[in-house]
């Protein structure tokens, strides 16, 4: 090496190899409380392991993935990011049962400019509770540091969810009938979508902080509120359900058709619909019509329900009787 030639370390391009085995270590304990029986082997594997579970007579493997959208950003710009580990993991494993899938496991991927031990830790908690409240383990993940590819405090989380089901109930187009009722679980509020509008709306247009009051807490906190998971409800009612579809982005009027035949139209009581005081004050600048394809507005979850399970379902549930699928042209009509 010529005595002019500098030599650089990683460290100085921007990315800390030791700050993420510290990371490595912090986290072991905690993503080893979310193990069951079926976990093979440890923390620090290239891959991780994971036992099928007995009892299916054609099992079936299923995939899901989804990140957090830009609500992260008011994690990063308010420095809460205890929650939306929590919503990472409910935007996957909420999708899974709609295929009638057993959420079995969990991997994230966290990708930032540069690692911040003690910020990236509050979000894998998260992870790892939202992973404990869908009863799967959470068996792998990345951390990624960046430099250029993000910047300042910056980063993204996606996260990858495997279930299990029957290659009957699979295969079966639609398990919705003509007559079914449609039960409306509620949100906890617009989960983790369509909050680049929000923050458009509560920010630009109405010039509000993260610190005003907003249902007797800081705004901030309503809207960081995580997003409801789902699984425990489908487990206790699964034979009791022929359907189910989560609430996401395009709302009830694009999701709910997803778990529809030929002919299956749902004819759904606005008035009965779960309500949330979030979702009035953004309807004062959004046409009702682009609301209900951009929100939740109030439902995280719709339950197609034959009619001698209702009482049942309701009990259990906690949803509301929002309306039936009746014989029409594929969609969603909403009255009232």
């Amino acid at each position: 090496m010529s005595q002019n030639q500098t030599t650089l370390s990683y460290k100085e391009s921007g990315v800390d190899i030791d700050a993420g085995n510290t990371l490595v270590e912090h986290i072991k304990p905690i993503v080893k409380s979310t193990f069951d029986s079926n976990v093979i082997g440890g923390i620090g594997s290239f891959a991780g392991a994971y036992a099928l579970p007995l009892g299916f007579k054609e099992p079936v493997i299923l995939g899901a993935t989804d990140g957090v959208g830009t609500k992260l950003k008011l994690a990063i710009d308010s420095g809460r990011f205890d929650s939306v580990g929590i919503d990472l993991v409910a935007m996957c494993v909420n999708d899974l049962i709609c295929n009638h899938a057993t959420p079995l496991f969990f991997l994230d991927y966290y990708a930032t400019g540069k690692l911040e031990v003690e910020n990236a830790l509050q979000v894998i908690k998260g992870i790892a509770e939202g992973c404990k409240q869908a009863e799967c383990a959470l068996i792998g993940g990345e951390t990624a540091e960046m430099p250029g590819m993000y910047h300042a405090k910056d980063f993204d989380l996606a996260g990858f969810a495997v279930g299990i089901a029957e290659r009957s109930d699979v295969e079966r187009e639609t398990q919705t009938q003509k007559g079914d009722l449609l039960v409306a679980l509620p949100s906890s509020g617009a989960h983790s979508n369509g909050y680049s509008l929000i923050r458009k709306i509560l920010f630009e247009t109405r010039g509000m902080k993260f610190e005003d009051d907003f249902l007797g807490r800081p705004l901030i906190e309503t809207l960081l509120e995580p997003t409801r998971i789902y699984v425990k409800t489908y487990k206790a009612l699964r034979g009791k359900i022929h359907s189910l579809a989560h609430i996401t982005g395009g709302g009830i009027v694009e999701n709910l058709p997803r778990v529809f035949g030929e002919n299956q139209r749902a004819l759904i009581q606005k008035e009965k619909l779960p309500s949330h005081p979030l979702f009035d004050l953004l309807k004062e600048h959004v046409e009702e019509k682009e609301a209900y394809r951009t929100f939740n507005m109030g439902t995280g979850m719709i339950l197609c329900v034959p009619q001698e399970h209702l009482k049942e379902v309701l009990e259990k549930s906690g949803g509301v009787l929002v309306g039936e699928v009746v014989e029409g042209e594929k969609g969603v009509e909403l009255v009232g």
